[in-house]
Parts: C-alpha cells; sequence; structure tokens
C-alpha cells in the first residue's frame, strides 16, 4: 500500500502528472522515516522538521500534524513487522511550468514503506569517508528535493572507494551529502552548529540528547578538516546510518583505526532507544 493525498491506495491508483512541480522544479520537501520491527521512530522530530521546512518554502498543506500521525501509523502498519523506511514527498502540486507560484494547485503528496536492513556490519567496522568541497545551495536546513549536488558528491565518493562524502564549505566541516558529521577530541564531541549550511539531523538530535543523558560534553561548533583528520574519534549520523563509525578520511586512518569508546557509547544507547540494547554493562 501507498499514501496518496490522504489515502491508502494500491501502486495501480496512483497517477503523477507530468505538470508536477516537483517533477519539473523539485518544489517540494520529503521526510524519511525509520521503522524498527514495524515501529515509526522519532516521528514527532520528523514531522516537527517536515513542517518547517514547508513554511520556508510556503507550500500549505491540508492536513495537521495529528492526521499526518495517523496516516503514517496506518501505512506503516500495512508494512508488517519489519526494519525499512517510510519516505514521504510533498510537492506544490500540478501547474503550467512557470517559476511563480500557481495559484490554484493543490499540494500532491505521497508516502511509501520499503525495506531497510540496519547496517550492522559497518556500525562495527566503522567505515571510509572522502572530503570533498560543499557546493550545494544555502538552505541546506529545508530537507529540499533538489537533491543534485548530494547526488554527484556521493557518486564521486563511491567511485573513490568510499561510503559518504564530508563536505567543506569556506575551510569548515559542514556536514555529509546525507548525514550529519561529529568528531570527539579529548572526550568532547563536536558538530557543526545549525543554520542554513546543514540539515538538523533527526538522529543528530538523539545523539545530542543520549550525550547529555552520558555526561559526555557535546559543542556545536564548527572545525576544520584538519581537525576532523587529527580527531580521536569520527562518526556520522542519520536516519538510515544511525549512529556510524568513520575509521578512514581520504585515505587517513582516524585514531586507533577502529570504532571509539565514545562512538560504540552512544551506539549503544541509540541501540536501548529503539529496543534492541540490553541494559548497560550487559552487553
Amino acid at each position: 500500500m501507498l499514501l496518496w493525498n490522504g489515502r491508502l491506495v494500491q501502486d495501480n491508483e496512483i497517477q503523477v502528472s507530468y505538470l508536477d512541480r516537483g517533477y519539473y522544479f523539485g518544489d517540494g520537501i520529503y521526510e524519511v522515516f525509520r521503522i524498527y520491527d514495524g515501529h515509526l521512530f522519532e516521528v514527532q522530530a520528523h514531522l516537527t522538521r517536515l513542517f518547517k521546512s514547508l513554511r520556508e518554502i510556503r507550500i500549505e498543506i491540508p492536513w495537521n500534524e495529528e492526521q499526518l500521525v495517523g496516516m503514517l501509523t496506518s501505512l506503516a502498519e500495512t508494512f508488517g513487522r519489519k526494519d525499512g523506511i517510510l519516505y514521504l514527498q510533498i510537492t506544490r502540486g500540478v501547474a503550467k511550468r512557470s517559476h511563480l507560484f500557481p495559484e490554484a494547485a493543490e499540494p500532491v503528496m505521497l508516502g511509501y514503506c520499503e525495506e531497510a536492513a540496519r547496517p550492522v556490519d559497518q556500525l562495527k567496522k566503522g567505515i571510509a569517508v572522502i572530503s570533498l568541497e560543499d557546493e550545494r545551495w544555502h538552505k541546506c536546513h529545508i530537507k529540499s528535493l533538489n537533491l543534485l549536488a548530494n547526488t554527484l558528491a556521493r557518486q564521486e565518493a563511491a567511485e573513490a572507494g568510499a561510503e559518504e562524502a564530508v563536505l567543506i564549505r569556506d575551510g569548515r566541516v559542514t556536514e555529509a551529502t546525507s548525514s550529519n558529521v561529529m568528531m570527539v577530541k579529548n572526550g568532547t564531541i563536536y558538530t557543526h552548529p545549525n543554520g542554513p549550511w546543514i540539515l538538523d539531523g533527526i538522529t543528530k538530535q538523539v545523539v545530542e540528547r543520549l550525550a547529555k543523558q552520558s555526561g559526555i560534553p557535546y559543542q556545536n561548533t564548527a572545525f576544520t578538516l584538519e581537525e576532523l583528520l587529527e580527531a580521536d574519534e569520527v562518526f556520522i549520523t542519520s536516519t538510515i546510518k544511525e549512529v556510524m563509525p568513520v575509521t578512514i578520511i581520504n585515505g587517513t586512518q582516524v585514531g586507533s583505526g577502529i570504532p571509539g569508546v565514545i562512538t560504540q557509547l552512544l551506539q549503544n544507547g541509540f541501540e536501548q532507544k529503539i529496543g534492541l540494547a540490553e541494559a548497560p554493562g550487559l552487553r
């Protein structure tokens, strides 16, 4: 089943118009919700960000947060007791192609679920990343459909044998193509502050709460690539990658070359939050 403009429908009932502004302008926003064992994770945080993005690009929808929660929950129930994602996209609607906002277009909403296993092996061993210049626009805090710069950077990373690309703007690390970047130095976690250069990631928010609960110093402070390369630990956070250790940057080993103590502590806390881990000290 899929969610189409407020209704659960079959795949063959959906018809996307070639005049949809999301198709020819990328005029819309989206969210990706994680599903663990059939349950949506951090729904309220995702919806708060979704409505913020809608306000930023001036799209008004006929559904409120409570109604959307009901729709998304119903859609997730059709997915079953599996791990996966729920993708939700809202465009400005169908209208003749013009850069001006249409006067009468109605927003178009589409949602669907698909299976997505947790990246368990990578979470244990860590991943390699490369660094690239951040060539995106100046409103990265909006979860916009316009992701061409992100996809180009991610493709370049893949062709270099890396899992992600860490982006650099004006000498400072902003984020990665689809994740936030954090480093640990002398026991303190550092990450770029919220603003127009990064998306306020949901998993990033969870990690900040976990750090504070564990008494780990956490600073929203930008850092350079050189500082990142000298970090004791590095990890990225996202809905799909969770708390993902980074062990190699541009071919250079990070710290000891294995996931660090603080990274593992946060991973354990995250797993407890999603109902997978034992009590502290039992793993």
